[in-house]
């Protein structure tokens, strides 16, 4: 049980300060225990939570020193093919994929010259009575071409990879004072601007300002441009529309080199519906990474929502969030509509005029499960990041420290 004390070390309230929260402190502590039921449960008291959210290390399409090996997690599939500018197209055993256990985890390995930087690809994926293309759950580089918009995964490995001129920055010790903004929106040209773009009309300006902070929207690829990039697709993927990886990361390298730290928004609340670019349907279920049945639909924001009482739903969006420190060295995120994510009513006609509206069975442990893990393993993985909840209902306690609770 929670004891009452007055405050903090550092002379923060806590919870059980606020006495219209004396009725609901057992509950807290409900909510506590779960989520270190959940942490045991993914780390199994063996390995800690870094070490659990490294799966983009795993899956996916890697390169290694005997060539090419890609894995991908599709347990309702009964064969997944690879295929792409080097078969044509087509469905080739070459390309097949096996099955490594019993999970549903397929995985090739290929020799090096089979694949080769801006190759485009996709999977073939096969389900008892039927079979179509999927973009990888963890691709890295997604593109769409100009004429048919179609998207498509790239094999990205270019000859001279980026090197950070900044790789052990660390962000300014005072409180964030953020500049948002949207890459492609950010200029004053018409059309789409690029990372390049930003960093040399925009960022300087914002640097001229005073700001320490940049929050970036829409970096995750999506496949409809007016989401504003609140309809992501492909979660380990830099968009394309803004230019390449390497130039993503000049420009987090340049906005480090002028002392401000670099957030991103982070859409770990729902996902696309489209099935060939998102995860809806990927392996023919539409029950892999969301809920089954009415729960697995937002119908307010025409979009899928995920099963934080999954592992493997957990396994992917913790990875995701250890991803993009790792490969582009953010220095936190702003999650996006956890309302939703906390509420089974997504917040919706609900005016949260009481404490009793958060504590009445409504909301979703599991995800507040989840925004604690995420909260902990960022916090870990990125000492002194910046985590940003995103929440229109006000819920108690939600910034709290761990510790506190």
């Amino acid at each position: 049980m929670i004891k009452k004390q007055n405050k903090t070390a550092n002379n923060t309230p806590k919870l059980s300060d606020d006495y219209c929260l004396q009725p609901y402190l057992t509950k807290i502590d409900d909510r506590y225990r779960h989520f270190l039921w959940v942490e045991n449960r993914l780390t199994e008291s063996k390995k800690n939570l870094e070490t659990f959210a490294s799966g983009h290390e795993f899956f996916g399409l890697h390169k290694n020193k005997t060539g090419w090996i890609f894995t991908e997690w599709a347990p309702n599939a009964t064969a997944i093919f690879l295929i792409g500018d080097f078969s044509n197209w087509e469905k080739d055993d070459k390309f097949l994929l096996n099955k490594i256990d019993d999970s549903g985890i397929w995985q090739i390995k290929l020799p090096a010259n089979t694949l080769k930087h801006g190759d485009l690809y996709r999977l073939k994926m096969c389900w008892d009575g039927g079979e179509e293309d999927r973009i990888p759950a963890y691709a890295r580089r997604v593109v769409q071409d100009e004429q048919t918009k179609i998207f498509t995964a790239q094999v990205w490995n270019p000859k001279h990879p980026y090197k950070w001129k900044f790789p052990k920055y660390k962000r300014p010790a005072e409180a964030p004072l953020i500049y948002e903004a949207h890459v492609g929106m950010a200029q004053e040209k018409h059309g789409v601007g690029t990372y390049t773009e930003f960093k040399n009309n925009v960022l300087p300006g914002i640097i001229d300002a005073g700001y320490n902070t940049l929050q970036l929207m829409a970096i995750m690829e999506h496949p409809y441009y007016g989401s504003f990039g609140y309809h992501v697709s492909n979660f380990f993927a830099a968009s394309s529309r803004f230019g390449t990886p390497e130039e993503f990361k000049e420009l987090i390298d340049a906005a480090h080199e002028a002392g401000l730290a670099v957030i991103m928004d982070l859409v770990h609340s729902h996902a696309v519906k489209n099935e060939i670019e998102g995860l809806s349907k990927f392996d023919g279920t539409y029950h892999q990474y969301f809920h089954e049945g009415p729960r697995g639909s937002h119908d307010a924001w025409d979009s899928k929502c995920f099963d934080y009482g999954k592992p493997e739903v957990l396994h992917f969006l913790l990875s995701n969030c250890r991803f993009w420190l790792d490969e582009y060295k953010l220095d936190g995120f702003r999650f996006d509509g956890i309302t939703s994510m906390m509420y089974h009513h997504h917040g919706l006609g609900s005016g949260f005029d009481s404490y009793e509206k958060y504590f009445d069975g409504s909301v979703d442990d599991d995800a507040l499960a989840y925004l604690s893990l995420a909260n902990k393993l960022i916090h870990s993985v990125r000492p002194g990041a910046i985590t940003i909840a995103e929440d229109v209902s006000g819920m108690p306690g939600l910034a709290a420290p761990l510790k506190d609770h």
